[in-house]
Parts: structure tokens; sequence; C-alpha cells
């Protein structure tokens, strides 16, 4: 699993409780988050589509091409996320390019294992 710590010391995280909700399906998606302490389901209905643990991201797809969101994000337990808008996220390709071959990885290991035969993801 890859991992973007580069916000671990995030001055303004967002703060979330378990069971709260950090974006629901259909929300306008101006953001994307990265998790620094915590974990976050990544749900659509009833079935969980991935955790998000620390260092991981999420939202990063909507961001980029401006759908609503397409699942529900909850915290799991008492969570803390960083959160990155469209300028910010610019930002950090431009000054960290590794930064954005990281979120592609991201993209790339979610499809795999969303679309490879086997796989728990893609059996649901």
């Amino acid at each position: 699993m890859v991992e973007i710590n580069l916000f671990r010391n995030e001055p303004d995280a967002v703060v979330l409780r378990e069971g709260e909700v950090l974006f629901a399906a259909g929300d306008p998606a101006d953001a994307m988050f990265a998790v620094i302490e915590g974990g976050i389901d990544v749900v659509h209905g009833d079935v969980v589509l991935n955790h998000i643990g620390a260092g991981g991201i999420l939202g990063e797809m909507g961001l980029m091409d401006h759908a609503p969101r397409s699942a529900t994000a909850v915290a799991t337990e008492s969570s803390r996320v960083a959160r990155l808008d469209e300028r910010r996220f610019l930002y950090l390709v431009q000054q960290h390019p590794t930064f954005a071959l990281l979120v592609m990885r991201v993209l790339a290991e979610r499809l795999r294992r969303n679309t490879t035969p086997g796989t728990p993801a893609a059996d649901h």
C-alpha cells in the first residue's frame, strides 16, 4: 500500500469522531483528503469499498474530475485528516512532483484491486 505522509504536521487538520461522515455520496467533490491519524471507510450502500488508514488518501478522483462523490467516507475511529483543495493539490504537484506520482500509484493500486478477478474488492 502506498503511503503519503506529507501531512503529519498539518495545522488545520479536520478532526472526526468515530462514525462521523467526512463526505457523502452525491456531495460536490471540491477536495481530497489525507489521513493523518485513525481510519476512514469508503462505503457504497452497505458495502465497504476501501479502508483508508494513516498515510492513505481518499477523494482524489472527485477532485480530478469534479464529479459528485460516488461513495460515502465514514470515520471508523477518532481520526485526523488533511483537506487538500484543488489549488493546494496543484501547488503540491508543481513543487513536489513525487506527490503526483504517489497519487497516481494509489489510483493504479485501487484500479487493479477493483478490477482483478479473485481480489476481495473485485468480487463484491
